[in-house]
């Protein structure tokens, strides 16, 4: 058989081949987005990135050989989450992963096909990110963080734990379905406990440290701090004013006590 004949029938065999035989297709390289709204100094948000980082690995995933991780440290200015998101769906990844409801509105408002998996929020039925709890529909899915009737037991422990207390200020973010639905299950509980409840929109550390001042000018007051990004970006200033003034204070979360509350 001549040598160009015997090449011939060698190729058209290998053709016919199952795909199995052929030399392995590498894998595909998956594309993972992720939008902090915070600074890339922040220690908290340091470790949850940790152990997602961590949990891929544990699942299969290597970083640079089957997937790659797009970060957007946004911090907390409203236009840079905007930038960065846009940043993010303009690279079409598999995934984005998306932290609080201030990262998930903008990215709504730049897709609604690229899957987002948001670790914590607060009311997403009533921010719209969803149609429902028990079928999502659309393309967010995530944790929800907490059950809105439990902000009317942080008074009702605020007012155990410090019997004296009358008043009490909120703080907020408006903004939030959060903020303002656990605002609205404290007011709830409030007469009951004869304690007067006051709302501060939590803004810029200034209006903070301003509104908390003014507050604690009077006696027999506390704070109740609810969830949402705002509180914790200043969850440092926080828990130095309420020191300073030695106001009883509810937190929602453990982040307050190692950052010192």
């Amino acid at each position: 058989m001549r040598r160009r004949d015997f090449i011939r029938i060698v190729a058209g065999s290998a053709a016919t081949l199952p795909l199995g035989l052929h030399a392995q297709q590498p894998e595909r390289m998956r594309r993972i987005g992720v939008i902090l709204a915070a600074t890339a100094d922040d220690t908290e948000f340091q470790a949850w990135l940790g152990a997602f980082l961590q949990g891929l690995q544990q699942s299969g995933w290597s970083i640079g050989q089957n997937v790659r991780i797009e970060t957007r440290w946004a911090t907390s200015n409203a236009a840079g989450i905007r930038k960065h998101a846009a940043e993010l769906v303009a690279l079409a990844p598999d995934v984005i992963l998306a932290h609080g409801a201030s990262t998930v509105a903008p990215l709504l408002q730049l897709t609604r096909t690229v899957p987002i998996v948001a670790p914590v929020f607060g009311d997403p039925v009533g921010a719209g990110f969803v149609d429902g709890l028990a079928r999502p529909g659309g393309n967010v899915t995530g944790f929800m963080s907490t059950e809105y009737s439990m902000a009317a037991k942080w008074l009702e422990l605020l007012k155990e734990t410090a019997p004296s207390v009358t008043r009490v200020a909120i703080l907020r973010d408006a903004s939030q379905g959060s903020g303002t639905s656990q605002f609205a299950a404290i007011a709830t509980a409030a007469p009951a406990l004869n304690v007067n409840v006051n709302p501060i929109n939590m803004g810029d550390a200034d209006q903070i440290t301003q509104s908390i001042e003014s507050f604690a000018r009077a006696p027999n007051g506390g704070l109740i701090i609810t969830a949402g990004g705002a509180s914790l970006r200043h969850r440092d200033l926080i828990v130095k004013l309420a020191a300073r003034y030695k106001l009883p204070t509810v937190y929602y979360e453990r982040i307050f006590v190692t950052a010192g509350a």
